[in-house]
């Protein structure tokens, strides 16, 4: 993709700015174990990170057989939040990186508004953003469309080449890759310290991959790093 300037950076909430998946995933699983679905940590990280509600309950219900209703959603987003509100940590330096990016940010996440908002609250982040946080909830196709990071932009009133999208999920890098914007695949939370994770990132041929969010630093300027 060509270099240009950049007045956007798009970030991702889960994995990105807080260290949620783990514990997102860990509460998935329990659910789903209680629903009758018996499935590990690594096959929910592999069918569902970084996807919406929206979309998770439709692989649910194709795939497995399992009708998703208002009981086994409430019942979820209990436990997950009860433990959010115990546990929940900020990624490393991000709020160092985010004050000293010289171009605007938003966030733009599958998670639900709600959510968001929580993770944020919690880990001291939710004045960096607010009022330019953006969910799923808000347009037709969640990631791997493009729909969410189009919106986010369109209302940020940036062009999507000049924007850059920093993602942690495979579904998030083919979002912003088919919304013609430039993804920084970020692989430095708690859950993408593996190589198979990075790996399945690296597939997807993200402009870069990095581990360290300090990093994000170097890549975001007047231009984009010259040989990317």
């Amino acid at each position: 993709m060509a270099a240009g300037p950049i007045e956007l950076v798009i970030f991702d909430c889960d994995g990105v700015l807080v260290d949620s998946e783990p514990i997102s995933l860990a509460v998935l699983v329990e659910a789903l174990d209680g629903a009758g679905v018996s499935m590990d940590a690594d096959e929910a990280a592999d069918r569902f990170l970084g996807k919406s509600l929206k979309t998770m309950s439709e692989i649910l219900h194709e795939d497995y057989g399992l009708a998703v209703d208002d009981h086994f959603l409430e019942g979820m987003r209990k436990r997950l939040y009860a433990r959010f509100r115990e546990e929940l940590q900020p990624i490393e330096s991000i709020r160092q990186v985010v004050e000293a990016l010289p171009v605007s940010v938003c966030v733009a996440s599958s998670s639900q508004p709600e959510r968001i908002r929580l993770s944020l609250s919690v880990t001291g982040l939710i004045d960096c953003f607010e009022p330019n946080i953006f969910s799923a909830s808000m347009v037709p196709n969640g990631k791997p469309a493009p729909d969410l990071f189009l919106h986010a932009s369109g209302a940020m009133g940036v062009a999507p080449p000049a924007c850059v999208v920093v993602e942690d999920s495979p579904a998030g890098v083919m979002a912003a890759q088919a919304a013609g914007m430039r993804v920084c695949a970020f692989a430095g939370g708690t859950h993408a310290r593996n190589p198979r994770h990075r790996e399945s990132l690296a597939r997807l041929n993200p402009d870069i991959l990095f581990d360290d969010m300090r990093e994000l630093l170097q890549f975001v300027g007047n231009k984009w790093p010259t040989g990317t």
